[in-house]
């Protein structure tokens, strides 16, 4: 009896305190929650990136996936300190035992190379990739960009029939990205066209 006595109490005592004196309800404070701040992709990767050259070591997947969102950035491929550090990061990543993203870290070290305008270490990058992986479309259309490219060399010295094979080249790789992805608006172009815009003519 006393026990339900003192639950009683201890119910009314708990009532009172939310109603106040008078029985009207008393306001609780609220603390104000801080917003988190945004998540800034670009420089984490930035921060990610230096990360891997002189702190913490990257494995070859997040090396592969770090140098994906910095490949399909504008700005980063752009800025030559940062495809030098992610060409650093993509050959370190490449000395360790694990050969599961060879074919991604080959590719995008020939992408790099590429824009870098180092047309023979692209090819052997792109190749290498190939052979790891032939159903990579992208790899696939930076071949026949490479492959036009070499057409375009031979075009201005003359040499009508190499020009013709390299743009030949171009073509068939550039159809065998468009199997891959054939939703892929960026493979339905003309490699030759490619090269034209990528010299401003």
């Amino acid at each position: 009896m006393m026990r339900r006595i003192a639950v009683a109490c201890l119910g009314l005592f708990l009532l009172g305190g939310m109603l106040g004196c008078g029985g009207r309800p008393v306001a609780l404070p609220v603390q104000p929650v801080a917003a988190p701040e945004p998540v800034r992709t670009e420089n984490n990767d930035q921060a990610r990136l230096k990360e891997a050259l002189t702190g913490r070591e990257l494995s070859p997947g997040e090396v592969a996936d770090l140098s994906d969102r910095l490949l399909a950035d504008d700005n980063a491929l752009n800025d030559q300190e940062t495809m030098a550090r992610l060409e650093l990061a993509i050959l370190k990543a490449m000395k360790g035992p694990d050969k599961t993203h060879r074919a991604a870290l080959w590719r995008n070290l020939g992408i790099i190379h590429y824009h870098q305008k180092k047309y023979k270490a692209a090819q052997h990058d792109l190749q290498s990739a190939n052979e790891l992986n032939p159903k990579n479309a992208r790899t696939h259309f930076y071949m026949a960009c490479l492959f036009a490219h070499q057409g375009q060399i031979y075009e201005k010295q003359g040499k009508k029939k190499l020009s013709r094979q390299q743009f030949k080249r171009a073509a068939i790789e550039m159809e065998l990205a468009r199997k891959i992805e054939p939703s892929n608006s960026l493979y339905k172009q003309d490699p030759k066209q490619i090269i034209q815009q990528e010299n401003g003519k």
